[in-house]
This record gives C-alpha cells, sequence and structure tokens, in this order.
C-alpha cells in the first residue's frame, strides 16, 4: 500500500483534480481536521467537499454565485463519484462554510505552504537567500450592513466596507506564500509580524518604506531572519564620522530613532546601500519622461560577500511582483470585490479564494519549471492562460478529451517579451501621481550618544 502511494506520487497528474491533490494531500487534510475537535457527526457538507467546491468557485466563470457554486459542485461530483453527494444548495453550503473554524483554514493553508516549500527545493534559494516580498492591498466588500458597521471605513467619507490584506510572495517564482485578513484600517507592520512564523531562516524580507519602523526591524531579527527595507526622508541614521551623501555607495549605519535613546534601547548596526538611478525613461505621446532617483536601501547583512549591490538592487527590482500577484487576485481571479454579506462569509471566501490562488500559481509554475531551470527568470506561466484551462476543466468535467490538462497545461507559458514602454502612459484622473521616497537623513554621533553606544556595546560584549 505504502509503495502505491510512492508511485502515485512520483507519477505526474494528467488532470486538475490530480494537481490538487498534491497539494491538498491526506496528510494535509489531516492537519486540518485536527485543528479542531470533532463536534458534529456525518454533516452534510464536510471539509473536503466545502473546501474544493469553494475553490472551483473561485476558478469558475459566471455572473452570479448560483451559477458558480452549480459549475463548482459538478466538477467536484464528477471526480468524486464514489463518494457521498455534498448538498444541493448554495443557502445551505454557505451556512456551512460559515461554521467552519478559521483557524482549520489556516492549518489547511499551513500544510499546502509545506507542500510547496518541499516542491520548490533549492530553487527557493538565490544567491544564499530565499527572497520573500511583503506588501498589502484593500479588497472591497458589499454595502452591507454588518460589514459597515464592523469592518468601518478605511478610505474616503462615504466609502464601501473594505478588507486589509497583507501578503508574502516568494520573489523569484512569483508565487502566493502566505497571507493574513483584517480590517481595512489594519496596521501591515503588525500583520508582517504574524507572518514571521510562515519564513524560513534563510527568508530576505524585502519592503517598500512604509513597512520601516524600530519594532518591527527588531522582532526580524529576533525571528533570526534578514530583511531589505527601501529608506525615506523619514528615517534617521547615524554615522561614526561625518560623511556626504552625495559620495555615498554602501557602509555601516545605526539605526537608533530618538525615542529608542530616550528609552535606553541599543541601536541596530546596519548597512545602507544606494542604488544608482538609470537614464531618464522616454515615453510616447503626451506623458511627460519619468524622474528616475537613487534608490536607497537598507539592511541587516553587513557583509557585501554575502550580499552585494547588484544582488540587493535584483531582490528590491523583484519586489514588483507583490503588484503582480494582487492584480491577478483581483483582475485575473476577478476578486476585486468579494461577494460574503457577513464577516464569516467575508472571511473564509477570501481565505479560500487565496488558496484558490496559491495553488493555481504553484501546479503550474512548479510543472513547467524544471528542477534544473534557474528561478532567477521569473513567473515562467500566464496566469490568465492557466485560468482559461481550469475552466474549461470544469464545464467539461464529464466529457471526454482529445488533449489532457497536462498537455494542454504546456501551452500555459508566459509571452517572453521585454519591456520597452512605460507601463503607465498617461495621468489618469483621481489617481494621486506617485512620488519616489527621498533620501534617508545620516546625523553624525554626538560625544554624549558615543558614550551612550559605547555603553551598549559594553553590555552586549
Amino acid at each position: 500500500m505504502k509503495a502505491a502511494r510512492t508511485l502515485r506520487k512520483l507519477q505526474h497528474p494528467q488532470t486538475l483534480i490530480g494537481y490538487v491533490r498534491q497539494f491538498l494531500t491526506p496528510q494535509v487534510w489531516k492537519q486540518a481536521r485536527e485543528a479542531v475537535p470533532k463536534k458534529r457527526r456525518n454533516p452534510r457538507w464536510d471539509l473536503q467537499p466545502l473546501v474544493l467546491v469553494m475553490m472551483a468557485m473561485t476558478w469558475a466563470a459566471g455572473d452570479s454565485q448560483a451559477e458558480k457554486f452549480e459549475k463548482a459542485r459538478g466538477f467536484y461530483v464528477a471526480c468524486h463519484r464514489a463518494r457521498k453527494r455534498p448538498g444541493k444548495t448554495l443557502q445551505g453550503f454557505q451556512k456551512a462554510l460559515g461554521r467552519v473554524p478559521l483557524c482549520q483554514l489556516r492549518a489547511l493553508a499551513a500544510g499546502v505552504r509545506q507542500e510547496i516549500h518541499a516542491r520548490l527545493g533549492s530553487r527557493r534559494l538565490v544567491d544564499g537567500f530565499e527572497p520573500m516580498g511583503c506588501d498589502g492591498s484593500r479588497i472591497e466588500c458589499p454595502r452591507a450592513a454588518e460589514l459597515e458597521r464592523r469592518l468601518g471605513k478605511a478610505g474616503k467619507n462615504d466609502s464601501a466596507p473594505t478588507v486589509w490584506l497583507t501578503a508574502f510572495v516568494h520573489l523569484p517564482t512569483g508565487l502566493l506564500w502566505s497571507w493574513r485578513l483584517g480590517p481595512g484600517t489594519a496596521a501591515e507592520q503588525v500583520h508582517l509580524r504574524f507572518l514571521l512564523s510562515t519564513l524560513s531562516p534563510q527568508a530576505m524580507i524585502v519592503c517598500d518604506a512604509a513597512y520601516m519602523g524600530f519594532e518591527l526591524v527588531g522582532a526580524i531579527l529576533r525571528s533570526h531572519r534578514s530583511f531589505l527595507f527601501r529608506m525615506s526622508s523619514r528615517v534617521d541614521l547615524y554615522t561614526l564620522e561625518k560623511v556626504d551623501l552625495k559620495d555615498w555607495t554602501e557602509g555601516p549605519v545605526l539605526y537608533w530613532p530618538k525615542f529608542a535613546q530616550r528609552k535606553g534601547l541599543a541601536p541596530i548596526q546596519c548597512r545602507l546601500i544606494r542604488v544608482p538611478a538609470k537614464a531618464k525613461a522616454k515615453t510616447k505621446g503626451k506623458a511627460k519622461s519619468a524622474v528616475k532617483r537613487d534608490v536607497w536601501l537598507l539592511t541587516d547583512v553587513l557583509d557585501p560577500a554575502r550580499l552585494s549591490v547588484a544582488t540587493a538592487a535584483k531582490f528590491y527590482r523583484w519586489r514588483w511582483r507583490n503588484e503582480g500577484l494582487f492584480r491577478t487576485y483581483k483582475r485575473t481571479i476577478n476578486k476585486l470585490k468579494l461577494s460574503g454579506r457577513t464577516v464569516r462569509q467575508v472571511h473564509r471566501e477570501a481565505e479560500l479564494s487565496l488558496l484558490a490562488t496559491q495553488i493555481l500559481l504553484a501546479h503550474a509554475d512548479l510543472t513547467l519549471r524544471s528542477e534544473t531551470t534557474a528561478t532567477t527568470g521569473g513567473p515562467i506561466i500566464s496566469p490568465r492562460k492557466v485560468l482559461i484551462e481550469i475552466r474549461r476543466e470544469i464545464e467539461t468535467a464529464t466529457k471526454p478529451k482529445v488533449k489532457s490538462y497536462r498537455e494542454r497545461l504546456t501551452g500555459c507559458r508566459a509571452d517572453e517579451r521585454k519591456q520597452t514602454t512605460p507601463k503607465a502612459t498617461r495621468e489618469w484622473p483621481r489617481r494621486k501621481p506617485h512620488k519616489a521616497p527621498k533620501p534617508p537623513v545620516l546625523h553624525t554621533l554626538t560625544e554624549e550618544q558615543k558614550i551612550l553606544l559605547n555603553h551598549h556595546m559594553g553590555a552586549v560584549g
């Protein structure tokens, strides 16, 4: 029996449900079931059909939730003919989904993450680090009374209630790694601290200037992980001797805010890296040429041999793949607005739709990216093409096919073309123009600060 299971693992799946079972393995289901004690016996909707139908609803095409439910339920029944039939109504499905504890869904996501980690293997590392980008985005919700009361306002007056999503993305591949949800007013730095446990010790956390904070940096270092943050003029750094930013390339600095000095906290030794700006980008039409600025990065990796300027610039350039993940989730998967009308429904819909997005990207990328292929090339799949093939598989689950799902999946590679024109060709109305962060402020340590620094260094020694 064990040999048969091992053989099935080594074989390449030929169907969509076969690929899903690569990540939602029996061990992952067991891990999720053990997260909560079993209370009800033989429910009409068990955990497995609930999750699989909700994932299929995320992928399926349809004008309404009822239409998507019919397609998703039919796909589940076609793939599990020998199992008990789940409920037939959308209302019953939604009630059963609302009873699933969130801790059970998070245990399921943790199991899928472990499967992705194992299948990536050494490909998850680049130059000795595992680059992980973190960013956040708001997802709009219906204007239901409960959602307006409990989620509050996070944007302009009379804006719809929103959910804040903070997500980690494996930057070399662009795969969704882990996430956390909260109200639209949630603090993304707090979310990042909760997600630290989902990262490996080799993780290099790459963020923009909005995430910079003394407490957050301290939490990352205490978790024995590295960081690479973009700097802005809101950050004060210290050097032992007076230096000029115009001549700066890279070097050691101290991150020591004034409130930390007043509290008697020790400074954090960091390395400030300057990535020179490229030439101005020429645009067509009426759009003005974009002004390029130097990018200033701060990291805890002090040795340039471990993290060179070129590698740091490459990691931060990859951070744009966070935005690509949000575009895939909101536009391709069509989750620009959630459909749940209660907080329970919204959270469970978001958790399972994110899990469906993660499996969509992971199964296609790991199939088309061979073990010998380097991850420095970035994402190699087109999420839109993969979604089209998934929808075809859902709608023709009971019909014979000329080509298997695996054969059709090989045609879902991303178009290999080089970007030669700016992504934004004109200024869109109601959108604030982007302003690049200014360089950080460098201070020279005073004699009193040097004495306090020696006191901290002596205490550490």
